[in-house]
């Protein structure tokens, strides 16, 4: 393969130094311990997601975000949607900021309904590039048959993490008129996933060679839990293979803490790694957009108040990222953050190598 074609093609299938939990097929790999998240304070490491050693993972770790889940240390990952682009230069453009700063990077599956370029090749060349990807995988495009030969593909290419989602109603983007698939759900697609892995099959029993090392998430829309709320839809996708969640904008301290803490009083969710979503917000319109317009977002009106008050709106909604993260991380039962930045993406960066300095090191 030519030079420039192996430069923009899936990462050759030869496991050239590849390190246990995260290989990266010899292309730039960090070793598994060289992780740049800080530590749990020693006060919360009982209540912060079990999965070190826990009985749903008996197996070596499938990623250097597993691995760092495992050691309860304090992750940081990040989002991109991919361009609507044919040139792999404009999707590692958008990433490269974030290599050595954010533990992983979210690649998002047609995001709003519209079509990007795809997302299992995306991930896959930032694993070419040593940026450790989570792959969306949304059930809105294709059937199961589709489903199970990209995560065979992405296995094959390196790519270990999976965030399982159902995708968005084909209605809210800009080709109204395509159809929807939803052969499966979310769920589905999990049990999939740890089948593939666990049992080297697919539903139908057919045995396929190799190994999927995946490391499998899902979302959830945090709550302020009433009396005897159960988390049964978490719990299902738990039942069905997922490891850790990384959840929609919750940007209130208070109903993370009390979300989490009955996460951990119910044994389905208990050990479950838990990354709470944030943003970066530009400005208060911003903000009530998000609120109006993302399902179960949730920003205090006391934020709005103070981004309207400020003279710089964005570097203020920096500020905010920034001292979340930071409280975030002494909240018993939260494993990390999830940044994302809806039209805001270049912000990202800068807050979290900001959080990165205040919190604390390794």
């Amino acid at each position: 393969m030519p030079a420039a074609d192996r430069r923009r093609g899936c990462p050759t299938p030869t496991l050239q130094g590849a390190q246990v939990g995260g290989d990266r097929l010899g292309l730039r790999a960090r070793p598994i311990d060289d992780i740049t998240a800080a530590p749990i304070p020693a006060r919360r490491r009982a209540r912060v997601a079990g999965i070190a050693g826990s009985p749903m993972t008996p197996r070596p770790p499938a990623s250097r975000l597993e691995q760092l889940l495992r050691s309860r240390r304090f992750a940081i990952t990040a989002e991109i949607a991919p361009p609507a682009s044919c040139d792999a230069d404009d999707l590692l453009r958008k990433a490269a900021p974030l290599r050595g700063l954010a533990d992983a990077v979210n690649v998002t599956d047609g995001a709003s309904a519209r079509a990007h370029l795809s997302a299992p090749i995306a991930a896959a060349l930032l694993v070419r590039e040593g940026i450790e990807p989570i792959l969306q995988l949304t059930c809105r495009d294709r059937n199961r048959i589709a489903l199970e030969a990209d995560l065979m593909g992405a296995a094959a290419c390196g790519v270990h993490n999976l965030l399982c989602l159902t995708g968005d109603d084909p209605k809210a983007g800009d080709q109204p008129e395509a159809k929807a698939v939803f052969d499966v759900d979310s769920t589905t697609l999990t049990k999939i996933a740890r089948d593939l892995r666990d049992a080297g099959a697919l539903p139908s029993g057919r045995k396929v060679s190799g190994h999927a090392a995946f490391f499998l998430g899902a979302a959830d829309v945090p709550i302020d839990p009433p009396p005897l709320w159960r988390p049964d839809k978490l719990a299902a996708k738990v039942a069905a293979g997922a490891e850790f969640v990384q959840t929609q904008f919750c940007m209130d301290c208070g109903i993370v803490a009390r979300y989490a803490t009955r996460l951990s009083e119910h044994a389905a969710t208990r050990e479950l790694a838990v990354l709470i979503g944030i943003a970066p917000l530009r400005s208060a319109k911003s903000a009530r957009w998000m609120k109006q317009h993302l399902f179960g977002t949730i920003i205090p009106d006391a934020l709005v108040v103070r981004l309207e008050a400020a003279a710089n709106p964005a570097a203020e909604g920096e500020r905010i990222a920034i001292e979340l993260i930071e409280q975030l991380a002494t909240i018993p039962g939260i494993a990390g953050v999830h940044v994302m930045a809806p039209a805001n993406e270049a912000a990202v960066p800068a807050v979290i190598a900001e959080a990165r300095r205040r919190l604390p090191r390794p």
